[in-house]
């Protein structure tokens, strides 16, 4: 199973290291899926994770991204999408699209289609129903 995150899953499960999100991505390290990025996505991860609001949180932000760039498909997306009203979530799109995924996971499905191609779009709890969790 082929799944992308958009970043608000991972900055979830860095502050609330108990909530469903903080499950997916564990499932994710654990190699219960493929987690699919493309460079764009990590960079995303990456900036937003950096901000000075998330600072008290540094050593669990350090462990997880270590963790996503080891367990995780790099992607390179070749077409440009603008299907979203958000420019970063057309960029999880791409990645999804290019990575034949089976799921992108989002807790903000306003700016997405309910599913793109084979790609279906849900929330955490919608995902970790599908898993069986």
């Amino acid at each position: 199973m082929r799944v992308v995150l958009d970043s608000n899953i991972v900055v979830s499960a860095c502050l609330t290291p108990q909530g469903a999100s903080a499950t997916i991505v564990e499932l994710a390290l654990l190699g219960y899926f493929t987690l699919c990025i493309s460079q764009e996505v990590l960079s995303e991860y990456q900036e937003v994770l950096a901000r000075p609001k998330f600072s008290r949180e540094l050593e669990r932000i350090k462990t997880v991204l270590e963790g996503i760039e080891e367990m995780s498909e790099v992607i390179v997306p070749r077409q440009r999408l603008t299907l979203s009203s958000d420019d970063e979530d057309n960029r999880l799109l791409e990645c999804a699209q290019a990575a034949k995924a089976d799921f992108l996971v989002t807790g903000n499905r306003k700016h997405f289609p309910g599913r793109m191609d084979e790609v279906r779009i849900l929330s955490p709890r919608e995902f970790l129903t599908e898993l069986g969790f």
